[in-house]
């Protein structure tokens, strides 16, 4: 945030302009193809991890961890938005206030003990970070073709959700995965442990998102060429 002002009775907010867009728009060409290697999705969970870590460690949580709460400049530098549903978790003493039990976030998203409603904290924005990692593998999250209220019973009733194609993947990132899609939030790992996974050494520079950046904007100009 660069700023802040009151104008009349409302509160203007001046923030960064990403121009690079959403990781949403990255995930699959206009035909449907997979576009993120893994050096590239290690790169993206190396950035929101670094993110979630500070907001934990201030006794922070997201709630609402998606690829289109991931934004990025065209020079690959990915950011961490969306935080209206953010919640404090902590006080200033950094001592374990009351857990959350409010049902927020995006139903794909969401981790199951949100869903049933058991107090919860800094483990929910794990398990969608999971999700989001499948995002990245598969194109779109778990139960994306049903409807919000059935994919939530699936989530809070089922084990873990599968890749479509675990084939396609190493068993670094099935691993990194694995550790994110826990049932139990107390197994789960932390963004602090998660930053020490072997998976994250692939993570390159923030150029190595750059020729997905490239090829998203030819894709549009294309788009509005035809």
């Amino acid at each position: 945030m660069y700023g802040s002002y009151l104008v009349d009775s409302e509160l203007w907010v001046v923030m960064e302009y990403l121009d690079g867009g959403a990781l949403t728009d990255l995930l699959v060409t206009p035909s449907g193809e997979i576009r993120m290697n893994e050096q590239q999705i290690a790169t993206v969970c190396k950035a929101v991890l670094k993110a979630l870590a500070y907001l934990h460690s201030h006794g922070v949580i997201h709630r609402d961890i998606k690829s289109d709460s991931i934004l990025l400049s065209t020079d690959g530098f990915v950011k961490l938005s969306d935080f209206g549903f953010c919640a404090q978790v902590m006080n200033e003493k950094k001592a374990q206030v009351i857990k959350r039990k409010s049902l927020v976030g995006t139903p794909y998203w969401m981790s199951p003990e949100v869903i049933s409603r058991t107090p919860y904290s800094t483990e929910v924005d794990i398990w969608s970070l999971g999700i989001m990692v499948m995002e990245m593998i598969d194109g779109e999250p778990p139960y994306f073709n049903e409807q919000p209220l059935t994919a939530m019973r699936k989530i809070r009733d089922q084990p873990p959700p599968k890749l479509k194609n675990p084939h396609k993947t190493s068993s670094l990132l099935q691993g990194f995965l694995g550790r994110c899609l826990i049932r139990d939030p107390s197994q789960r790992a932390t963004a602090i442990d998660l930053l020490d996974h072997p998976f994250l050494r692939h993570a390159g520079n923030p150029s190595c998102l750059q020729t997905l950046l490239s090829e998203q904007m030819i894709a549009k100009g294309n788009l509005h060429m035809s």
